[in-house]
């Protein structure tokens, strides 16, 4: 490491200081970032921690450890460990809820509970990089107001009132998409339609926005009117 000579670094006064408790002393000062843990920087242990979470809810919902070794390239040993591991970094269980989508959005993870529900619940799988292309972002969970959603070409009947829980609040959030100016749903007929037969005005959704412009004009119009459910 190259030494400096404090007084081209330093201001004056805060020379004077330091020379008060280690005058001639040959000092370390540290960065600031050496506490910080392992792959923090990078945003690597980040990933980890999410993928983790991703193989958990996977393996809870009946994938087996040999399809998850498949899918993300690890040793069944290695899977073995991330799901029973008894140091689970943010221990979330996923579940199809509006609580759970809120617990989820609250430690920045709205994209991972997203997936979750189109591959778990929905068993989405042809069209699911619609919904979680990087490049997309994520507004929510919002309470939003129902009326806003376009239904052109979409049909409700009241087999998909019936195909849905009897108890709104165990309901996911909705997941819609707004472009050019206007919200769409594709995926959530039964729950769309629960909530029309019981007349919900307004219900949590996260919205997907795809465009850069699209995201603008959102901003512009819904930024500071849809508000945030942080707990339930």
């Amino acid at each position: 490491m190259k030494y400096e000579n404090a007084s081209d670094i330093l201001p004056e006064k805060l020379i004077r200081e330091i020379q008060k408790y280690a005058a001639g002393k040959l000092l370390y000062i540290p960065t600031g970032e050496e506490k910080r843990a392992w792959g923090e920087m990078s945003g690597y242990r980040d990933r980890l921690q999410r993928r983790n979470i991703m193989i958990r809810n996977k393996y809870a919902s009946g994938l087996s450890v040999s399809d998850l070794a498949d899918e993300y390239f690890l040793s069944l040993d290695s899977i073995k460990k991330i799901i029973y591991s008894k140091k689970t970094d943010r221990n979330l269980t996923y579940a199809p809820t509006v609580e759970s989508a809120v617990k989820y959005a609250s430690i920045g993870m709205l994209e991972e509970w997203i997936q979750c529900y189109l591959l778990l619940t929905q068993k989405v799988t042809s069209n699911i990089d619609d919904f979680t292309r990087e490049e997309h972002l994520y507004f929510g969970v919002v309470k939003f107001p129902l009326r806003l959603i376009q239904l052109e070409g979409i049909m409700l009947d009241k087999k998909h009132a019936n195909e849905a829980d009897d108890n709104v609040a165990d309901l996911p959030p909705l997941i819609i998409q707004y472009q050019d100016g206007k919200f769409y749903f594709t995926e959530q007929k039964e729950v769309f339609a629960a909530l029309k037969q019981r007349k919900v005005n307004a219900y949590p959704a996260i919205v997907i926005l795809k465009e850069t412009m699209d995201y603008k004009r959102f901003m512009s119009h819904y930024g500071n009117v849809l508000f945030f459910i942080k707990e339930l």
